[in-house]
């Protein structure tokens, strides 16, 4: 718009202007009307170009899936919150499974009680006479030439 016109333009100033002022006025402000009307409407297109871009994923256009990040993200997370939070399947064996385990070994040569001769932690040599706690193992010894 013209820099030569007043900023402040309220009734008092407008009144002491002459018509042709006033005239001029009403011009450069009906251009400068038509100006932002035009880049109201390129901008409205270019939304709208967006909005359609936004929309396309790798099912509705020839696009690959690695371009879907956000959309798959977006969608990931509305479909969690549907479900339960509880698998469908319990760790571990399933139902209707054989399992398989290690085999033992055929026959047992020895067995060894092994009882501690002083506490690790406090260096007592006397313990309890019930056990707190029993572990199994089993050792297999190799031996070079076996009989």
């Amino acid at each position: 718009m013209n820099q030569n016109l007043p900023q402040d333009l309220d009734r008092e100033s407008l009144n002491q202007l002459s018509k042709e002022e006033l005239v001029k006025i009403i011009i450069e402000q009906g251009k400068g009307i038509c100006e932002l009307q035009k880049t109201i409407l390129e901008l409205q297109q270019e939304v709208e170009g967006l909005k359609v871009s936004r929309d396309l994923d790798s099912s509705t256009s020839s696009k690959p899936p690695s371009g879907d990040i956000l959309k798959k993200s977006e969608n990931k997370k509305a479909s969690l919150d549907g479900e339960s939070n509880h698998p469908k399947r319990k760790p571990g064996g399933q139902p209707g499974h054989q399992g398989k385990t290690r085999k033992g070994f055929g026959r047992v040569d020895r067995y060894e009680i092994l009882r501690p001769e002083d506490c690790v932690h406090c260096g007592q040599k006397a313990f309890a006479t019930v056990a707190v706690k029993i572990e199994k193992q089993s050792v297999a010894q190799l031996v070079e030439r076996p009989i």
